[in-house]
């Protein structure tokens, strides 16, 4: 990437963070992400955000800065305002300190002319598994704090989720003409894209004409929104099984409590304490829509890596493990789309 890792530590000035050291953390997708220390051995997360490619915060890049720094304010409003101690929020600037999550100061900084920064606390402490189901009495946890957040009133920031997918030109270019999408020389997996997509486009275009059938019966309900994470997996848990902490806001939104829970947990048990404690049954049609809604945008997010320029790596193979597996997934469901299919789907990278 072309960044100055001079100008991201200048920039940290503004959360009075002078890193002695800067220590790129490969962890996550889409963002990129480094340990900052400092001289008297403390440490922070810093987060750089690559707007180019933040479809979910906005079309363009200061669209999307705009909707990044909705999402980090309300981030810091459900921690500092409503309480919520499992919301690992954004620090404001200026404000370091005991009143670091004050209503004040900025959670987000702009760095040239598509980055923009956001500064957390230091967690020492693991994450679930991305991709992998937790055990019952985990996925239970998770459940009850998302009960909490979607009782919880939005934020006066909080950005409003819209149905459908971001990425969608694109893709419907690719599935119209697999054979111009993909140049032979951006990659080595260009002409597997071709392959895949000349063999998979009949299947992918009548599963999206479903998807969009969904979309408008959502929209036509109209059912009321709440405050909603917007990726609930297990990656993007810390402590899991103790103290659940979530990460990774930039997805939060406005929208169907369904948004998360389908990704949460589809098992009866835990959808029957989720009602418990919220008094809304989840859904079984929305669910399906945001595992359909999840898979297209895989789709999409994979396709765009494999449009570039791309070499051969460990971050391309996975992409193409992910693009092969939600093509499959999305030609091998029944009639009633993916209802019946909730728990084999799995996550790739954020695009929500």
């Amino acid at each position: 990437m072309d960044l100055d890792l001079s100008a991201l530590a200048d920039t940290l000035a503004a959360w009075e963070v002078a890193p002695t050291s800067l220590t790129y953390a490969p962890v996550g997708f889409g963002d990129h992400h480094w340990t900052a220390r400092t001289a008297d051995g403390r440490r922070w997360f810093v987060t750089v955000a690559d707007l180019a490619h933040k479809p979910y915060c906005g079309a363009g890049v200061e669209t999307a800065r705009e909707g990044l720094r909705r999402a980090m304010d309300t981030a810091a409003a459900l921690n500092a305002d409503a309480g919520l101690d499992f919301v690992v929020a954004p620090l404001r600037t200026a404000f370091f300190g005991a009143s670091s999550m004050a209503s004040s100061g900025a959670t987000v900084r702009r760095l040239g002319d598509r980055y923009a920064v956001s500064v957390f606390p230091y967690l020492d402490a693991s994450a679930g598994r991305f991709g992998r189901e937790p055990p019952p009495e985990h996925r239970r946890l998770l459940v009850e704090r998302l009960a909490v957040l979607h009782r919880t009133p939005a934020p006066a920031a909080t950005p409003v989720h819209r149905p459908g997918l971001p990425d969608r030109a694109p893709l419907e270019a690719a599935l119209r003409e697999p054979l111009d999408a993909f140049a032979p020389d951006s990659g080595p997996y260009a002409e597997r894209c071709r392959a895949l997509l000349t063999d998979s486009a009949r299947g992918l275009r009548h599963r999206l004409g479903e998807f969009d059938e969904r979309t408008a019966r959502l929209i036509r309900q109209a059912p009321t929104p709440v405050v909603t994470h917007g990726e609930p997996h297990p990656g993007n848990v810390l402590d899991p099984g103790g103290r659940n902490l979530l990460v990774d806001w930039d997805t939060v939104a406005l929208a169907v409590p369904e948004r998360d829970v389908w990704l949460c947990s589809p098992d009866p048990d835990d959808l029957a304490r989720y009602e418990e404690l919220t008094g809304h049954r989840p859904d079984r049609d929305r669910l399906a829509y945001y595992a359909l809604r999840w898979a297209f945008d895989d789709v999409a997010a994979c396709l765009d890596v494999f449009r570039a320029l791309h070499a051969a790596t460990p971050d391309t193979a996975q992409a193409w493990e992910g693009l092969t597996g939600a093509v499959a997934q999305l030609n091998v469901c029944g009639p009633m789309g993916f209802t019946e299919n909730l728990t084999t789907v799995a996550p790739w990278k954020k695009r929500h």
